[in-house]
């Protein structure tokens, strides 16, 4: 496996301003691997510490912040003799430990030399229940899945990876037929790593719907763990309607095709669990394409997306047949697929606002407004052979982006109004 995060990790490590790091995300989406890796290919050696597997430890710091005990706790655990200088401290889990959060703050104000790593799958409902959460003590990287670029990475189509990444459009005409082959294939794999591991391992679809579907049931389990008894059944009931709220042609959430009858405040607290656990990426509408976008989003407008295709694909139940089917993959289900598609690589950026726009009496819609280095750039979405896209055009028309692109499976082409990239090279903007 290659992430681009380690080269973030790598600078971390060098910074002179370096603070104690938490790297979230959902579960499965490979943070212990990376975390592990970093250590392997930059340090002498590793402490790790999993505070999930380890119940002994759930309490150490719940008397005292004493670093000198604390590492002296995690060498007899580890068997690691720890040097500053060239030790890497990973307390995965760190949101089972009690005050597990609070620890990295003495790090930075006590130890600062030592060069800690916490990581956790819950960590945004952790900083909901600690008392006292280190503000500007500590730095953060945000995981997500495999981008499309690191899925064909996995497949061993590193020289394809090096055109796309250079954006030679000429060249990647070429290779058209065969990216949007290796694009239905992530729409089906997505981008867990366990999932196209196991897809470049054994090149079986069948197993790569049984451990999707295995990570499905794990998340629900999750749920019942972790979550307040009396919300269990609201984040079950939301968790289960995301595939067909995407493939409804407007895909605002509804609260009603929830339950008949639901209201925001019966289901609002779920969604948010569910966002805050990084399994689901809410996108707001915003009312007007000017800056600051936050200034103009609706809060009570938005839509929700899976934070993954490819378990996105197996909640929707869509056969593998459908892989060679033509190019149906993209259309169905509305073009549900290519704006989840687009959503999770446009998310990979952090610092982006991203959300959509629609007139008032939503007739005239953009599927994503991003906001990024002083810019608003909309950003269309063709799943299929049409290309008309007659409320893109106006809102173009009336707002005079500066940059505006659709996305659709035809080839580059910059147009005065306009660029059109190609579904597979989004990740590129």
């Amino acid at each position: 496996m290659q992430r681009e995060k380690l080269n973030e990790l790598l600078a971390w490590k060098t910074s002179s301003l370096r603070k104690p790091l938490i790297v979230r995300g959902a579960r499965q989406v490979g943070k212990t691997w990376i975390l592990k890796e970093f250590g392997r290919i930059s340090y002498n050696q590793v402490a790790y510490i999993n505070f999930e597997d380890s119940p002994n430890l759930k309490s150490l710091f719940l008397h005292d912040f004493n670093i000198e005990r604390v590492i002296s706790v995690i060498e007899i655990q580890t068997q690691t003799i720890i040097n500053a200088d060239d030790t890497l401290i990973i307390l995965d889990e760190i949101q089972e430990a009690d005050r597990g959060i609070t620890i990295l703050k003495y790090f930075y104000e006590n130890a600062p030399q030592y060069h800690v790593v916490a990581a956790g799958s819950l960590l945004g409902i952790a900083f909901h229940q600690q008392s006292s959460f280190p503000v500007g003590k500590v730095d953060f990287m945000d995981l997500q899945p495999m981008s499309f670029s690191e899925f064909l990475l996995a497949l061993g189509e590193q020289q394809l990876v090096k055109v796309l990444q250079n954006k030679d459009w000429e060249t990647l005409s070429v290779f058209r037929d065969k990216l949007t082959n290796y694009l239905k294939y992530y729409f089906f794999i997505g981008g867990l790593p366990e999932v196209v591991e196991t897809y470049a391992q054994t090149k079986d679809w069948q197993k790569v719907r049984y451990v999707q579907n295995r990570i499905l049931l794990s998340y629900q389990g999750d749920f019942s763990k972790h979550a307040p008894y009396t919300m269990v059944p609201r984040l079950q009931m939301v968790w289960q309607s995301i595939a067909s709220q995407l493939a409804k042609e407007n895909k605002k959430f509804v609260y009603g095709a929830i339950r008949e009858g639901a209201r925001a405040k019966d289901f609002e607290l779920a969604i948010q669990w569910l966002a805050d656990c990084g399994l689901l990426v809410k996108c707001h509408r915003i009312t007007k394409p000017e800056m600051p976008l936050l200034a103009f989003q609706d809060s009570s407008a938005f839509k929700l997306f899976l934070h993954d295709i490819g378990l996105l694909t197996a909640m929707s139940g869509i056969d593998i047949k459908s892989l060679i089917e033509g190019n149906s993959l993209f259309t169905q289900y509305n073009g549900a697929l290519a704006e989840q598609f687009v959503m999770q690589q446009l998310i990979l950026k952090e610092g982006r606002y991203i959300g959509y726009w629609t007139n008032e009496k939503s007739t005239s819609e953009v599927d994503f407004v991003i906001q990024e280095n002083g810019k608003i750039i909309p950003i269309e979405v063709k799943s299929g052979e049409n290309l008309k896209a007659k409320s893109f055009k106006l809102f173009c028309e009336k707002y005079k982006p500066e940059t505006a692109i659709r996305t659709s499976l035809s080839d580059y082409k910059a147009e005065s109004w306009m660029t059109n990239i190609p579904l597979w090279g989004i990740e590129t903007v």
